[in-house]
């Protein structure tokens, strides 16, 4: 029997949760808890209608490690998986800590007050988690997450090195809004707004936001401007891939995300130091988020394709010198919220979030202390990303990218 313990009721939550119940032989038993207990009610219902599976719901604040430890004492899950909000990964992973039970999450640890999304604070988790004899999983989503398992899927069976990385993100989709972000609008707008960073020749290289940009044709997207950003899988495979001479991520965005985006930047919408309004304290971004369209209920009108992939060159492992491969999933919106209520977005982090858990449930995936996807096998992720939703294509290019 395998009871798990979800945390936060968002789009991603949403799928994963689904998609558990759609696999009852694998997560017999399974709880969400989140701050507002309300979205957990409504997550649960969707789950009964969609699946006739029950799932216990409770109200937590995540950040609170005695109440999250009373949790898990009281619900004894095999593994706690993390869909809340970066800024709570420390707190989660100390109640993990403190109950003696494994961890699983999306998204690395970032402070309230830096947009800096590093590893080195859940790294330094390593040698307690594996004292406690436990397992804490990093970064189990699509990107990261998918992208770092694809590029260790070509370097077992394609390239012998990997030289060159590019990882691709587009969201071809129209949800039919003039602005609005799809997965949360304060990590979104966070990411795209810090200055990007790739590695290169054994550092990195920072450029200002938004300025480094390429055109790509994206299979069933089409053309698209995709923007230089900083992600966090760049840092763990430049760590689990040392011969990496160079790392780039690409995120796709429209010209009215764009013009938006560069508005609230220029009226301080987008800010994340505290300030005085009416007498109490309010952070610009949060109030931005608050007003903004939740990206679990874009599901209905978003329609189109997501498209992410990575395309990696290197030293063939036949022995037939330099080649170049590019590997990708395509996600149909309308497909996701059908089967589950939410759009593509959600989909392609959710699944992956319940396939990590499900490789940690049945000890396929298994280790003391803190690992990064890099770090695990990726054949039999592959297979169920297959299984559950996220087929994947494997191509080889004429040669390294151009841009």
């Amino acid at each position: 029997m395998s009871t798990v313990l979800v945390i936060g009721a968002g789009g991603v939550s949403s799928v994963c949760v689904h998609k558990m119940a759609f696999n009852a032989g694998i997560f017999t038993d399974i709880h969400l808890a989140s701050r507002t207990k309300s979205k957990c009610d409504a997550i649960a219902a969707s789950v009964k209608e969609r699946s006739g599976v029950d799932v216990a719901t409770y109200e937590i604040d995540a950040e609170e490690v005695p109440a999250m430890v009373n949790l898990i004492t009281q619900v004894q899950p095999s593994l706690v998986v993390n869909l809340a909000l970066p800024y709570q990964d420390l707190p989660i992973m100390d109640a993990c800590l403190e109950a003696g039970v494994h961890y699983l999450d999306t998204a690395n640890y970032e402070p309230k007050d830096e947009a800096k999304f590093e590893y080195h604070w859940q790294w330094a988790y390593h040698d307690r988690f594996k004292e406690a004899g436990i397992m804490a999983l990093l970064g189990s989503g699509f990107d990261p997450g998918v992208t770092s398992v694809f590029t260790m899927w070509l370097r077992k069976h394609k390239l012998k090195t990997i030289r060159q990385l590019d990882i691709l993100d587009c969201n071809g989709g129209d949800h039919g809004q003039a602005f609005a972000t799809n997965f949360n609008p304060e990590i979104n707008i966070r990411e795209v707004t810090a200055p990007a960073r790739h590695w290169e020749n054994g550092g990195w290289v920072e450029t200002p936001a938004m300025q480094v940009k390429t055109e790509f044709d994206f299979d069933q997207v089409g053309k698209r401007n995709a923007y230089l950003m900083y992600h966090e899988e760049l840092e763990s495979l430049s760590k689990f891939i040392p011969e990496l001479e160079r790392a780039r991520f690409w995120m796709t965005f429209g010209d009215e995300y764009i013009k938006h985006l560069t508005v609230l930047q220029n009226v301080g919408m987008t800010g994340i130091e505290p300030i005085k309004y009416q007498g109490k304290e309010i952070i610009p971004l949060q109030f931005l988020a608050a007003v903004l369209p939740k990206p679990e209920t874009l599901g209905e009108t978003t329609t189109g394709n997501t498209n992410i992939g990575v395309i990696a060159t290197g030293e063939a492992l036949d022995g037939s010198g330099e080649k170049t491969f590019y590997i990708n999933n395509i996600c149909s919106h309308e497909a996701a919220y059908e089967e589950t209520g939410n759009q593509g977005v959600s989909y392609t982090t959710g699944v992956p979030a319940m396939i990590g858990s499900a490789m940690m449930l049945g000890g396929t995936w298994s280790g003391e202390g803190v690992f990064n996807m890099e770090q695990m096998d990726p054949d039999p992720f592959m297979g169920m990303l297959n299984e559950h939703g996220l087929p994947w294509n494997v191509k080889e290019l004429d040669g390294p990218v151009d841009f």
